[in-house]
């Protein structure tokens, strides 16, 4: 019951979480300087009369009260409608199932490489007979964090695509295209992860049972991957739920760097057009992503370290 309890809670803090985040994007949007209808359609070579124009506006629900959009828009996406993007004249929607599948396929890709890239790293900083080497693997993850995405974009580019010629950049298939853009945002979410990885390795060498089992003989790499590894890897998993929703909600820098049609050329489309309601289902969609992977972590923890949920359960039942 205490679990069921506590997904419960972690559900309705998720709801929560998502109006809020609703309602700030929407009255900021609402704030923006300029009229995305006047953008879009008061261009001369269109021919439209000032009443068209007012028409046009009306469609878009750009004439009604603040507070009457926010409660229409918010029904209306509960029902899955994002309305009409004033800039191209087609559903949100469709925009959005065109270029939602581009983002997951990034965000799924690079994660995994992230985690790939943290295991690797503290494998190598615990692990490796050489003091140096060690050393070297301790001082990877500060050295990504100080990369920018943008430039480790290029870089690969350059290194993979134009001097090695290992991977194309244009034309190429659904899975080759992605390996490059994957690789440019896996470094920069690995480097936290494995920065935090280490810290936690490190605590756990230093305690008791760890040196208790060490004094019976076993060996430095069967006590890392039975005991310290999965001991340390609690408070990396929540960092890698809201790693995930970065990934989806940031996509914008890498997908205009390789040319990708993603949720970030979406994005960046809508911003020059003052696109509302296009900006609305995006940011939306990424408070979600970033939203239920922490919220799937939440859930997981207990069950990926059992004693968390004795502790949970242990406390629940002394208490007052």
């Amino acid at each position: 019951m205490s679990s069921f309890r506590h997904a419960c809670i972690q559900l309705v803090r998720a709801l929560l979480i998502l109006w809020g985040a609703f309602t700030v994007t929407f009255f900021l949007l609402q704030m923006m300087p300029g009229d995305a209808v006047m953008v879009r359609f008061m261009d001369p070579e269109l021919g439209l009369s000032p009443e068209q124009i007012e028409a046009m506006r009306v469609l878009y629900s750009g004439s009604s009260s603040p507070v009457f959009q926010y409660f229409h828009t918010i029904l209306r996406m509960l029902h899955g409608d994002f309305g009409y993007s004033v800039q191209l004249g087609v559903p949100v929607r469709t925009l959005i199932e065109a270029a939602l599948p581009v983002t997951l396929h990034l965000a799924v890709v690079g994660f995994i490489l992230s985690l790939v890239w943290t295991l690797l790293i503290a494998v190598g900083a615990s692990l490796f007979p050489s003091r140096p080497l060690r050393q070297a693997f301790q001082a990877i993850p500060g050295f990504w964090s100080a990369i920018p995405l943008y430039w480790s974009g290029i870089f690969i580019i350059q290194v993979l695509s134009f001097k090695l010629r290992l991977l194309p950049v244009v034309g190429v298939g659904p899975w080759e295209g992605v390996i490059l853009p994957a690789l440019a945002v896996s470094l920069p979410i690995a480097a936290p992860q494995a920065k935090l990885l280490l810290q936690q390795i490190e605590e756990t060498e230093r305690l008791p049972f760890v040196m208790a089992i060490r004094t019976k003989g076993a060996s430095q790499r069967s006590v890392f991957f039975r005991h310290i590894l999965p001991n340390s890897v609690t408070p990396c998993l929540t960092m890698a739920g809201l790693s995930f929703g970065e990934l989806i909600a940031g996509a914008i820098v890498t997908e205009t760097i390789f040319g990708l049609s993603g949720l970030g050329r979406l994005t960046r489309d809508a911003v020059s057009g003052q696109d509302v309601a296009v900006l609305q289902a995006v940011v939306m969609i990424g408070a979600t992503g970033f939203v239920a992977a922490n919220l799937m972590v939440d859930l997981l923890i207990p069950l990926i370290n059992p004693s968390l949920r004795f502790s949970a359960g242990w406390k629940e039942k002394s208490g007052p």
